[in-house]
């Protein structure tokens, strides 16, 4: 496996933590970025989920995720996670019920390797020591 190796995440909160890996086959996946990250940040990765897709953003100095539903509706558990390789008690974490998307969340991350991921429901994605430079 390469450094995209897909994790599956610790039950709270997403975790970044350490997990047991696990490969989800592609979804088709009518979730799109929406700009929840603000003005000037552009997709740099995604992962699609059941249910929606996880982007990795970027505007120069920080990083965002955001998680997405393919389709709003009844509220389900969404996160997004976010933490400098380096700085692995640090996460930035959004985790509970949402009708659309979970995050944003940032970290200044210039320079440095990154661990995101994001769940939606039971689908849980995260990956390691990514985007580093």
């Amino acid at each position: 496996m390469n450094s995209r190796q897909t994790i599956a995440v610790c039950a709270y909160a997403i975790g970044i933590t350490a997990g047991v890996a696990v490969l989800h086959p592609a979804t088709a996946s009518a979730a799109t970025y929406g700009g929840q990250c603000g003005k000037g940040y552009d997709v740099i990765d995604s992962r699609e989920l059941r249910g929606g897709t996880v982007y990795l953003t970027y505007n120069g100095e920080k990083n965002c995720v955001v998680t997405v539903r393919d389709q709003p509706g009844k509220p389900v558990r969404m996160g997004a996670g976010l933490r400098t390789s380096k700085d692995r008690s640090n996460v930035i974490i959004d985790d509970a019920d949402y009708t659309e998307f979970a995050g944003p969340v940032k970290v200044a991350a210039k320079g440095e390797c990154i661990d995101w991921g994001g769940l939606i429901g039971d689908d849980k994605w995260q990956t390691f020591k990514v985007h580093c430079g």
